[in-house]
């Protein structure tokens, strides 16, 4: 995993942090939501994951008029035979790299609850199961770019991490301009050659359940459930942290313990972890409130809730 890390960093440049994110997501068995302007290297960052973890991935670029069954499958009627054969869809997957989510109308979007919330799909009256891992890496432009549909709550409710890639720093960037390997005409973070995998599907499944293992006292657990609790009654928030909110988080926190070479959670975890995972389970009282709004509000929260010793 320290390998797929160190390669991702030299293809995405100067977003260590995110990476590491996108690995907790990914060892927790969590999708992630990956939200920025276009041209940042959200959709770059989910391909090369991909390749260097050799999982089977499938892309679907979302627009406004992709239907459900574009990206579930359905039954084709073969006049060989005069039957319906059914066609799997490119949600029959390790990871589904969802472009551009919000682009694609709610009707579509809501195909992918099911499977992202069960591991199964229903089509036609028939439940078709998903192998494991499967992973959603979803990415969307800002709200209020044209042609884009908000997701809905229990859309993003089903997503372990919210993140954002942000421009790259300064001199980051001109790496990226300067860099003089074949990818200076190309898209940001292009690879010059085909990424070669670094691990295989059985390690990553391996690694998810060692996940499963790692030790959380109840003191952690205790804080994590003030965190939560103080969302729940912050006058600024309508909607606080629900209890699956507050299982994910500690999800997150194991698997981040993990990347870290430990078999138990720290206050640490749950305090990187707090913002991505939580706030876009929660809604301001303005209803206007951006997904950076909220993550401020949980800043201050965790600077004024007690950290257990």
């Amino acid at each position: 995993m320290n390998l797929v890390r160190e390669r991702l960093q030299t293809i995405i440049r100067g977003k260590v942090d995110v990476i590491d994110l996108v690995l907790t997501s990914m060892l927790a068995g969590g999708s992630v939501l990956l939200e920025d302007v276009p041209g940042v290297g959200k959709t770059t960052l989910a391909k090369s994951l991909a390749s260097l973890i050799d999982l089977k991935f499938a892309r679907v670029q979302c627009t406004p008029d992709l239907l459900p069954a574009d990206i579930l499958g359905g039954s084709i009627f073969k006049p060989s035979t005069g039957e319906f054969e059914f066609r799997p869809g490119p949600i029959f997957c390790d990871l589904l790299i969802a472009d551009e989510i919000n682009r694609a109308s709610p009707r579509t979007q809501s195909a992918l609850l099911e499977a992202m919330a069960e591991l199964q799909v229903t089509i036609e009256g028939h439940q078709y199961d998903l192998r494991q891992p499967f992973l959603v890496i979803a990415t969307q432009n800002p709200s209020g770019f044209e042609g884009t549909f908000p997701l809905p709550e229990s859309q993003l409710d089903r997503f372990l991490l919210r993140l954002s890639m942000d421009y790259p720093d300064t001199n980051s960037e001109i790496d990226l301009l300067v860099d003089d390997d074949g990818r200076g005409d190309g898209d940001l973070g292009d690879s010059p050659a085909p990424l070669q995998p670094l691990m295989s599907r059985d390690d990553l499944l391996t690694l998810q359940t060692a996940v499963k293992q790692v030790k959380v006292d109840r003191k952690v657990a205790s804080y994590i459930v003030a965190i939560a609790d103080a969302t729940r009654h912050d006058s600024r928030i309508r909607v606080g942290c629900s209890p699956r909110g507050s299982k994910m988080l500690l999800r997150a926190a194991k698997s981040r313990a993990v990347l870290q070479g430990r078999s138990f959670v720290i206050p640490d975890d749950v305090q990187m972890l707090a913002g991505p995972a939580m706030s876009h389970r929660m809604s301001t009282r303005s209803g206007s409130g951006t997904n950076e709004e909220c993550r401020k509000i949980i800043t201050e929260i965790i600077q004024r809730t007690e950290i257990p010793v």
